[in-house]
C-alpha cells in the first residue's frame, strides 16, 4: 500500500480513537492533539480519572463499533468565529485554531458521521470502515506541545495497518524487538551498567563490554592505519572561546556541561572534538607538501540531554566517538573521501549490514541555521553529489539533514528486524577552515585554503552497539564475542586439564574462560547457553584419552569431535577474517 494510503488509516484510526474515549468517557476528558508516527499514531487529552492499560481493551471494543459503522468521514473549512463556537470548551483546541488563524491558514475539521468533529488538515479516509486492522499499545505521559512548562497530558499510542496479517507481522516485529532490547540484554550478558550515584545517562563497561567496545574500535583503527591516518589526544574540556570561534557556542550553549574555575574562567566539556583538532593543525606552518593531515582519534564527549530523553546506550550523556578529521586540498578531497567510503564499506560488511547512501544537504529555507554562505553550501554539495556520482553509487538527497558547518554521505543501514538506522557519516567542511583561518602554503608560496573533512565510521560506540546488540540478539559473531570458548569440566579431577588447555587457547589468540563449578554438566551447558558463547568445549575422562575435543557449536544439539590444532585453526581463521559464521 502506498505511504500515504497508510497514513490516511492512521490519521483516520486516531480520529476513531478520539470519538470512542469522548463516547466512553465524555467529559472527563478534554481532547489536545494528535500525532501520526511511522508504524501509527498517538493522541495527547486531559483525563480527569487517568486511564490505564486495563481501558484498552474498553476502548478497542468501542473503536471496532464505530469502524463497523462505516460512517463517512467529511471534511469542512470554517472560520475562526465558527472554530471559537465549536470547541468553547476546549482551551488547546481553540490554541491552535487562533495560531492557525494567525498565520492566514485555512481552517478545516473532519466530521466522523454526525457526532464527533476535530480541528484537523487531514488527509483521511473517506469513511471509518475503510479502517482494517489497528490495535492500542501503550498509555504515557507527555507535555502540552512538548514543553515541560506546560502541563501533563496523557498519551495513548496505537498502530494500524491495512491488513491483519500486516498488524500480525508488526506485532510480532515488536515482540522480536523486546527480547533483543539492549539494555535487556546488557544485563544478562553482563556488558555495562547504570549507577544511580553515578548518574542517568553515564554507562559503566564491565570486562565483558569493554572487550566488545574495544574489539570494534581497534578494527575501525585498523582500517585507518592502513590509510595513513595518525592517533591524536585532545584534552576533555575548553575554554568558551574555542566554540565561540567555531559557531558552537552560539547554537548549542544550552546543551553544553559548563565550568566555571575558582578563578572564575569560563571552561565547557567538548560536546564534539573538531574545534580542538584545528588546532593541532594550525600549530605548525604547513607545505602543499605535508596536505593531508590526517587526525584520528577515540575519545568521550558530554551532551547535557534532558533526563527524560535517555534510553539506555542509545541516548546517553558521554558519547564515545570514533572521530577522525583529514585537512586537505580542494585537489585532494575526492581521493580522502574514497578511503574513507573504503573504510566504510570494509567495516561495514564484517558486521553484516547492508548499506544505502543519503546525501543530507542544507535546507535554505532556514538557512540561519549553518555557518558560511550559500555559495560556499552550493560548491561543497555539488563536490559530495560528484563524488557519489563517480563512485557509482545509487543515492537520495535529504534537503535539513546536513551538519551546522557542512554536508554530509550519511550511510543507512537495517539491522535484522529490517529497522534503518543512519550508521558511519563523510562530512565535508568549507566553514571551520575559514573560521579559524587555516591554510597551506601552495606552489606559488601563497596562502591557500583548505578544507576539512569530518568523519565517523561507528559514529557513537554507544548508540552502535545497542544496534550490534539488538541486532545479532547478542549472539556475535565470534572474532567479537567477548567469551570466545567456554571449557566445561566434568568433575574436578578435569580442572587441571582444562587450565592447561585454556592457555594454549590463550597464546593463540582465543578468548577462554572455564566453567569448573561443582555443577551437573547439563546446568553448565544451559549457563553457557544463556550466555551465548560461540564454542562449548565439555571436558571429561573421553575427551582427554582420546585427545579429541568434544565442540558444541552455538545453535547446534550435538557435539563435534575435532583435534585441538584443527580447532584453534578454525577458531582462529573465523577471527582473523572477521567472519559473521561460526
Amino acid at each position: 500500500m502506498p505511504k500515504d494510503d497508510l497514513e490516511k488509516i492512521r490519521h483516520s484510526c486516531e480520529h476513531v480513537f478520539a470519538q470512542a474515549i469522548k463516547e466512553l468517557y465524555g467529559d472527563n476528558i478534554t481532547l489536545a492533539v494528535a500525532h501520526i508516527s511511522a508504524d501509527g499514531f498517538a493522541n495527547d487529552a486531559k483525563w480527569e480519572q487517568l486511564p490505564s492499560p486495563a481501558d484498552l481493551p474498553i476502548i478497542e471494543k468501542k473503536m471496532q463499533e464505530i469502524i463497523q459503522a462505516d460512517l463517512p468521514i467529511v471534511q469542512k473549512e470554517i472560520s475562526i468565529a465558527e472554530a471559537r463556537k465549536l470547541f468553547a470548551n476546549n482551551h488547546f483546541k481553540l490554541e491552535w485554531a487562533e495560531q492557525w488563524a494567525a498565520q492566514d491558514k485555512t481552517l478545516t475539521v473532519y466530521w466522523t458521521g454526525d457526532k464527533y468533529v476535530d480541528l484537523c488538515k487531514g488527509p483521511h479516509v473517506a469513511s471509518t470502515g475503510a479502517i482494517k486492522a489497528f490495535k492500542l499499545m501503550s498509555v504515557a505521559g507527555a507535555y502540552w506541545r512538548a514543553d515541560e512548562n506546560n502541563e501533563m497530558l496523557t498519551r495513548i499510542s496505537g498502530v494500524a495497518f491495512n491488513s491483519k496479517k500486516d498488524l500480525a507481522e508488526h506485532l510480532h516485529k515488536l515482540e522480536e524487538a523486546k527480547q533483543r532490547d539492549h539494555r535487556k540484554l546488557g544485563k544478562e550478558l553482563d556488558l555495562f551498567v547504570f549507577s544511580d550515584l553515578v548518574g542517568a545517562g553515564l554507562p559503566l563497561w564491565t570486562p565483558k563490554g569493554t572487550i566488545l567496545r574495544e574489539e570494534l574500535n581497534d578494527y575501525v583503527w585498523q582500517l585507518r592505519k592502513a590509510r595513513g591516518y595518525e592517533k591524536v589526544t585532545i584534552p576533555h574540556i575548553t575554554k568558551k572561546d574555542l566554540y565561540e570561534t567555531s559557531g558552537h557556542w552560539a547554537k548549542f550553549k544550552n546543551e553544553l556541561f559548563k565550568i566555571t574555575t575558582r578563578e572564575g574562567h569560563e571552561f565547557a566539556m567538548k560536546p564534539m572534538n573538531c574545534p580542538h583538532h584545528t588546532q593541532i593543525f594550525a600549530h605548525l606552518p604547513r607545505s602543499y607538501k605535508d596536505m593531508p593531515q590526517r587526525y584520528a582519534e577515540t575519545t568521550m564527549v558530554y551532551r547535557d540531554e534532558q533526563t527524560g530523553e535517555l534510553s539506555g546506550l542509545s541516548r546517553v550523556r558521554c558519547i564515545t566517538q570514533d572521530d577522525a578529521h583529514v585537512f586537505c586540498r580542494s585537489n585532494q578531497i575526492k581521493d580522502e573521501f574514497f578511503k574513507v567510503w573504503d573504510i566504510v564499506e570494509q567495516f561495514y560488511s564484517s558486521v553484516g549490514f547492508p548499506l544505502t547512501i543519503r546525501l543530507s544537504f542544507h535546507d535554505p529555507k532556514h538557512f540561519a541555521n549553518y555557518l558560511g554562505t550559500p555559495e560556499v553550501w552550493q560548491k561543497a554539495e555539488t563536490a559530495l553529489e560528484n563524488i557519489a556520482k563517480e563512485r557509482g553509487a545509487v543515492y537520495k538527497i535529504a534537503a535539513g539533514e546536513a551538519a551546522m558547518y557542512g554536508p554530509k554521505i550519511d550511510f543507512i543501514s537495517k539491522d535484522s528486524l529490517g529497522r534503518e538506522w543512519q550508521v558511519a557519516t563523510i562530512q565535508l567542511d568549507m566553514n571551520l577552515p575559514e573560521r579559524f583561518d587555516l591554510f597551506c602554503i601552495n606552489e606559488q608560496g601563497e596562502h591557500e585554503r583548505i578544507v576539512m573533512i569530518h568523519c565517523a565510521i561507528m559514529g557513537s560506540i554507544e548508540r552502535f552497539s545497542a544496534i550490534m546488540i539488538e541486532h545479532f540478539a547478542g549472539n556475535f559473531p565470534v572474532w567479537l564475542a567477548p567469551v570466545q570458548v567456554q571449557l566445561l569440566t566434568v568433575s574436578e579431577k578435569h580442572v587441571a586439564y582444562c587450565e592447561n588447555l585454556a592457555k594454549q587457547f590463550t597464546v593463540a589468540g582465543i578468548r577462554v574462560t572455564i566453567d569448573s563449578d561443582n555443577e551437573t554438566i547439563g546446568k553448565k551447558i544451559r549457563k553457557a547457553t544463556q550466555q551465548k558463547i560461540p564454542y562449548l568445549l565439555v571436558t571429561g575422562d573421553k575427551e582427554i584419552e582420546s585427545g579429541k575435543l568434544a565442540i558444541r557449536k552455538r545453535g547446534a544439539r550435538e557435539a563435534i569431535m575435532m583435534d585441538k590444532q584443527e580447532f584453534v585453526e578454525y577458531v582462529t581463521d573465523r577471527i582473523k577474517a572477521k567472519s559473521l559464521n561460526h
